[in-house]
């Protein structure tokens, strides 16, 4: 089902499901850090908890297939900036399922702000805020 929603196939689809969501929220979980094939692994084999930014990215990019948020044809978006982001670890190496919540702040015709935060274990992973440039409507 998440394959259907954003543009990435095979591993790159990171999220294995939606827990909830409405019109500003959506809190999903993903395993897929611990597989040892991630292609987000450098070359190392160690997972960035920066890598965290791409499944925050794609969870807003369900959210917003998911509620229709600018119009009722989703558009693709594209990653325009992150700020304020604050690391709770190094890794994603060895952490337990994530949790990944995201909440539109502000939601406009061609862009969205968004906040977002990992978690695992009621630990903190990652957070900040990020904003999402929307495709011009057909």
């Amino acid at each position: 089902m998440i394959a259907e929603l954003i543009p990435h196939a095979g591993a790159m689809v990171l999220i294995d499901r939606v827990e909830s969501y409405d019109a500003t929220r959506l809190r999903c979980v993903a395993t897929s850090h611990r597989a040892a094939d991630n292609p987000l692994r450098s070359s190392d084999g160690r997972l960035s908890a920066l890598a965290g930014l791409e499944y925050a990215g794609q969870a807003m990019a369900v959210h917003g297939a998911l509620t229709g948020a600018t119009s009722e044809q989703p558009r693709r978006g594209y990653l325009a900036s992150a700020r304020d982001v604050q690391l709770g670890c190094d890794t994603l190496d060895g952490l337990a399922t994530l949790v990944i919540e995201v909440e539109a702040l502000a939601i406009e015709a061609q862009r969205v702000l968004y906040q977002f935060r990992l978690s695992s274990e009621d630990a903190t992973v990652l957070t900040g805020r990020a904003a999402v440039v929307l495709e011009a409507a057909p």
